[in-house]
């Protein structure tokens, strides 16, 4: 109903060409799926019993083949590389991407997962920074203005080479001053015209009365609302973004290894004052130590980069100045489906994004100096901040709770300082590249939007510093070069997975929007569920659309190694709900278990490893003591005091029982976790 009075209603909605609107009008198109071999099809039944067309299915032999991770690391031994990469962030994959595609040799290597720090913990935005173009307006600051424009092109080759991940996102600016109209409507005007001199194209901005507002997002606080402002930024997955990023490099020839870990720098004369000829590096799954020898040494490790700075040169100045951001996950029916919501101006100043994502809601960010570390815990009162900015522009009938929060997480944006600079206290505003006395490469600073242009600089100057020669192309050529998934997509190719395996609407919209053409290979990993419908595809979590068999795939063809991996970074469970996640999470390690032949001792590693995550992401404490015996049991969904019981249930529950104390030991139930629009409870 939202979608139809938005569509009705906003003045330039017309132009609304978002992914899952396209979605939601069906076709049976292939998408332009770019295959040219196909098996015999698949006989689905639909719900009615009516048999379905038959369709042919790409064959999933045709795909390029993925090398394991053992082959992978038998590489890494074997041969010298042009380029050693460390970190297999969205920065150090980016990086792989461009390298490889202009026909380097790349090795990569991430001491624990693809996008396992800050690239998974992003407000999940592509964009160029409305705000940061009101800044540069204001304090007339060409640099501002054009790092802006860097921004927002990056924005449209992000949408074009990964559409399947990425979409188009309206956001709603409130208006609670008949000034604040013009004012606003002047800002999102001069982002859109900067938009399209970048040669980026999206919907334009355009206001709303009080009344289409309200309509538009009936969740917003109508008292003195005088109306609002629409403008388009980009969203996107940003762990399966840099999952297909680092799957990417790899079928363009780098050799990539996760949870491999640096332990040491290998230099031509043997002492630390020679050139960096590679490095010495540990399987965090094994414990085997082998060298990898490179031309030239990449460090892309974010939060992490003065780490392997100091392992270059103890006496070299730090450049990172780490500061976290929390974000929150509410349940879906806090924001519409299609419509996001900026806050300019919080209590202190801050900027909150409010934004729908993968049927919750995410709300965040705070901004505060920290230290570095690998699993940061969200803090209270930032997540008690954060809901009490909520309040202030949601209706009084939208009763904001803290046991609303289904999952919350903290990442660490990597700020840098210059050490070449005068003032080597003032902030680089985008990315920087230091080159060290010995060639090790660093590059900080940046953000997700821009990961491809800071991959581009990145190995212009690398190929310039260690006198490489591409067997390419010299130059970048991945402003137009499709990552995995891509060139198979289309809009309507979900109807096609429904018809083919008998998957439900929205388990087929999401393996697509996850896989793009590669969720072929993803549905023949789904064994049958013995119903009637569905078919295929039986879920992690009742409460989300993540199946048993991308847990399969993530094994076979994705690098998942561990249940956190799965859990966190192939689906995004944890992401969105840190409870549903520890109890899928027996299920995740029984699969693991049988793909990769774990015994007993490693399954207990398993979950006490993941229980500990799932703490950084939200879980209660009380929550992270409980057995595998226990969840299984249905323990999870009950609380031990009524503090545990008010702070985080769900639901209030029959009339007076959350008033009272547990009795004689027993435990209180809590309430069920309920998304926008879900057909369970």
């Amino acid at each position: 109903m939202f979608r139809q009075r938005l569509l009705q209603t906003a003045r330039g909605a017309a132009r609304f060409q978002s992914r899952r609107t396209l979605l939601a009008l069906g076709g049976l198109t292939a998408g332009g799926l770019a295959l040219n071999a196909f098996s015999q099809p698949v006989h689905a039944e639909t719900p009615t019993g009516v048999p379905t067309h038959d369709v042919p299915t790409p064959d999933v032999k045709s795909f390029p083949n993925i090398p394991t991770r053992a082959q992978n690391l038998q590489q890494l031994k074997g041969q010298e590389f042009d380029l050693l990469i460390v970190g297999a962030g969205a920065t150090g994959t980016g990086v792989a991407v461009d390298a490889a595609a202009r026909g380097l040799r790349v090795a990569v290597v991430e001491r624990d997962d693809f996008a396992s720090g800050t690239s998974s913990r992003s407000t999940k935005l592509v964009h160029g920074g409305v705000r940061y173009l009101e800044k540069a307006v204001w304090s007339l600051d060409y640099g501002q203005y054009c790092l802006v424009k860097e921004a927002l092109a990056e924005r449209g080759t992000f949408l074009h080479i990964a559409p399947h991940l990425s979409d188009a996102l309206p956001i709603m600016i409130p208006l609670y001053k008949w000034w604040q109209a013009p004012y606003f409507w002047a800002g999102t005007k001069a982002y859109d015209l900067l938009a399209a001199a970048s040669g980026e194209s999206m919907p334009s901005s355009y206001f709303l009365t009080k009344k289409r507002a309200m309509e538009a997002f009936p969740m917003l606080k109508d008292k003195d609302l005088v109306g609002a402002l629409v403008y388009y930024d980009g969203q996107h997955n940003d762990a399966r973004m840099n999952v297909t990023l680092a799957l990417s490099a790899v079928l363009k020839g780098a050799v990539v290894a996760n949870h491999v870990e640096v332990t040491g720098l290998q230099k031509d004369s043997g002492s630390a004052k020679g050139k960096i000829t590679g490095a010495t590096v540990r399987d965090m799954l094994t414990g085997e130590e082998f060298q990898v020898k490179a031309k030239g040494v990449i460090n892309a490790t974010g939060p992490f980069s003065d780490t392997l700075r100091k392992m270059d040169d103890q006496e070299t100045m730090e450049i990172v100045a780490p500061s976290s951001g929390t974000h929150i996950i509410l349940p879906g029916y806090y924001s519409p489906r299609n419509m996001g919501l900026i806050d300019p101006n919080t209590s202190d100043g801050r900027v909150v994004f409010f934004l729908p994502w993968l049927g919750n809601t995410i709300a965040g960010t705070t901004d505060a100096p920290c230290e570095v570390t690998a699993h940061p815990l969200p803090k209270e009162e930032e997540i008690d901040w954060i809901l009490n900015e909520i309040k202030n522009y949601l209706s009084p009938d939208v009763n904001v709770r803290r046991g609303d929060v289904l999952a919350a997480w903290t990442g660490i944006r990597p700020l840098v300082k210059d050490p070449a600079a005068k003032n080597t206290e003032s902030l680089v505003r985008n990315h920087m590249i230091n080159v060290a006395p010995s060639g090790l490469l660093t590059i900080a600073g940046g953000k997700w939007t821009t990961y491809r242009q800071m991959a581009e600089d990145t190995v212009d100057r690398a190929i310039q510093e260690y006198n490489l020669r591409p067997t390419v192309s010299k130059e970048s050529n991945t402003r137009r070069l499709k990552l995995i998934g891509s060139e198979g997509y289309g809009p309507t190719l979900f109807i096609q997975l429904i018809q083919q395996f008998g998957f439900e609407t929205e388990v087929a919209q999401h393996l697509v929007e996850s896989y793009g053409d590669r969720a072929w290979a993803v549905a023949q990993c789904c064994e049958e569920t013995g119903k009637r419908w569905p078919v295929r595809g039986t879920r992690l979590s009742p409460l989300y659309p993540f199946l048993e068999g991308e847990v399969t795939y993530a094994c076979k063809s994705e690098y998942a190694e561990t249940a956190v991996d799965v859990l966190a970074r192939r689906t995004r469970l944890a992401f969105l709900n840190a409870q549903a996640s520890l109890e899928a999470l027996p299920k995740v390690i029984d699969i693991m278990a049988a793909e990769k032949n774990w015994d007993q001792k490693r399954k207990d590693n398993e979950w006490h490893d993941s229980v500990t995550y799932l703490l950084s992401m939200g879980l209660p404490v009380a929550k992270g003591k409980l057995t595998r015996a226990q969840v299984e049991s249905g323990e999870a969904s009950k609380f031990d005091s009524k503090k545990d019981y008010a702070l985080y249930s769900r639901s209030s529950g029959p009339e007076g029982l959350d008033n009272q104390e547990p009795k004689g030991g027993k435990k209180v139930r809590g309430g069920g976790d309920d998304r926008q629009n879900e057909e369970y409870p």
